[in-house]
């Protein structure tokens, strides 16, 4: 498969494992894993795409944004971030450091010191 037929499944894939599983008729479960089995015939049978084990396995490899992980034996997978539908991705809860940096443009400081951080629409 081409880098950009690659990158278009990746993409789908997402929209898939993220917002969308009914589209092909798959499920998640709670935690957002998804049979890797079904998503392959799902993503088949919509006939814009075309996706193997090996192109699955070398998108989730390749991905810069690390968007997906499998599991152990490579049976399930999942998005690892960025739902719209309810799911736990069984985050390990830490305790946060004395300090955190927060990265934003300089002209912003001054609102930030006045109001801390405001959840924007994004």
């Amino acid at each position: 498969m081409s880098r950009n037929g690659l990158r278009s499944t990746s993409k789908y894939i997402s929209l898939i494992l993220r917002h969308r599983p009914e589209a092909i008729g798959i499920s998640l479960d709670e935690h957002g894993w998804a049979d890797v089995q079904e998503l392959i015939s799902g993503i088949n049978r919509s006939g814009g795409h075309t996706l193997s084990m090996e192109s699955l396995e070398e998108i989730v490899r390749t991905d810069e944004k690390q968007r997906y992980s499998f599991n152990e034996d490579h049976t399930l997978i999942r998005a690892n971030q960025g739902h719209s539908v309810p799911v736990d991705v069984e985050l390990e809860e830490k305790i946060p450091p004395d300090v955190l940096w927060h990265g934003t443009a300089e002209k912003y400081t001054a609102s930030i010191d006045r109001q801390g951080l405001i959840p924007k629409g994004r």
